[in-house]
């Protein structure tokens, strides 16, 4: 059995054994790495470390600790409110301005874990505070972020575009957009409608008088027919913009202006912000870091860890020439978009959709595969993963929902994550590669 198989099913009993016992993927993972990487690929320890996702780390660490303050302060509580009155108390409505709020910010550039960073705190505090299932909001605000980088001038079609080009492939940057956008419009919607939305519709249609009371009152109204449930105090006694809460406010602008506009690192300058804040306001910090989602941070540096000792040992690059010598172009289509799938779900997508696009140039030269259709294909499969918790962006959702709902969250967005790995190569081999290779 060569070292590359054995990798792989170390890689799935890593998953069995985690989901059979109660003991974290990531620790586990990080065992696995160092046995794998020294006994099998008989790498230094060194070169296993190599791999820990510290720049993910330093992500999750800053992000969590910023908004645990800006949460124990009241200024999530006070954003929420005024998201609720800009909606006039249609809270159905959110999950799809999350989901817009997203996708414009990432289709004029900025970095998908950016925008993720950013808008996913609010959005799951909005969440928990409304009763909204977290894993459609998670889900919305991450499909919303994938589905903007798609634009010609955001990051993921920037790349992809630019692999084509250098490839010297026929492209079209607006077809690969548009289904990119309609691909993740859809799992939203399928995610809208399947976790919770048209409950949320009804309470919207039935209690419109309750709605505009909430918009201007905050209280949280029950579903239709229903008492209000822990109801907020009314409007003069919400949390007001006091000096803490303006300054608060200012640090996350700050962060948005920096990370989306200056292209500053998101993390460091999280823990930046989080640090002065606590410097003025030491009183609002306590408590603060035992709050930091240290479970996932850990869960995520794992396997993340794993799968990059995968690929600096070839074994992703085994996988892809494997599926460059299949015969049949219309079956090696499929396995390339398979792969792209299952490896973006644990990896980089954006180092995936740089390193897989090329493995397809010999069977597209054939003419057999339509070369739109099948890197349109792979570049969907390779980034509607991204809500998987083992993703930068699944696990600044995770990492952002209530302590109570934490480890659901990880487990719907694991079970969406594994299926959509599973069923996107499958639809997008048919839609897109299958009539190319007819024509």
């Amino acid at each position: 059995m060569s070292a590359e198989v054995v990798a792989l099913v170390v890689l799935v009993l890593v998953f069995l054994i985690a989901t059979v016992r109660s003991i974290n993927m990531g620790a586990l993972a990080l065992v696995a790495a160092f046995v794998v990487g020294t006994a099998v690929f008989g790498v230094k320890v060194s070169d296993v470390l190599g791999g820990f996702p510290a720049n993910l780390f330093v992500i999750l660490v800053g992000v969590t600790y910023l908004f645990a303050l800006a949460r124990n302060n009241g200024t999530v509580d006070w954003i929420v409110h005024r998201a609720v009155v800009a909606v006039r108390g249609r809270v159905a409505l959110m999950p799809w301005v999350m989901f817009v709020v997203c996708a414009a910010i990432t289709a004029i550039g900025a970095a998908s874990p950016a925008a993720v960073a950013i808008v996913a705190p609010v959005a799951m505090g909005f969440a928990a505070r409304y009763r909204i299932n977290p894993v459609m909001m998670g889900l919305m605000v991450v499909q919303g972020a994938t589905g903007g980088s798609f634009s010609p001038i955001g990051i993921f079609g920037a790349i992809t575009n630019g692999v084509v080009d250098k490839s010297h492939l026929p492209g079209n940057p607006a077809v690969l957009f548009f289904s990119a956008m309609g691909a993740c419009a859809l799992i939203s919607l399928i995610g809208f409608l399947t976790l919770g939305g048209t409950k949320l519709l009804q309470r919207d249609r039935e209690t419109p008088k309750e709605q505009v009371a909430l918009a201007r009152t905050g209280a949280a109204t029950g579903s239709a027919g229903d008492s209000a449930e822990d109801p907020e105090p009314a409007d003069d006694a919400l949390p007001r913009l006091d000096a803490q809460r303006s300054l608060t406010l200012v640090g996350l602008l700050v962060l948005a202006v920096g990370a989306l506009v200056f292209d500053l690192d998101i993390g460091f300058l999280a823990l930046a912000v989080a640090v002065a804040l606590t410097l003025i306001f030491p009183s609002a910090a306590r408590g603060t870091v035992d709050k930091i989602s240290w479970g996932t941070v850990l869960l995520v540096g794992g396997i993340v860890t794993y799968v990059s000792l995968l690929e600096d040992q070839g074994t992703v690059k085994w996988l892809g020439d494997g599926v460059a010598h299949v015969g049949a172009p219309l079956v090696a289509a499929f396995l390339i978009c398979l792969i792209g799938a299952v490896v973006s779900a644990f990896a980089s997508t954006t180092g995936i959709l740089g390193a897989l696009i090329p493995l397809a140039v010999p069977f597209l030269q054939t003419g057999q595969v339509g070369a739109v259709g099948l890197v349109t294909a792979l570049a969907i499969s390779s980034s509607v993963v991204d809500c998987s918790p083992f993703s930068t962006n699944g696990a600044l959702v995770v990492a952002n929902a209530d302590v109570s709902e934490r480890d659901n969250v990880f487990k719907r967005l694991m079970t969406w994550g594994m299926t959509i790995m599973v069923v996107a190569p499958v639809l997008c081999w048919v839609i897109l590669v299958v009539p190319g290779s007819l024509s």
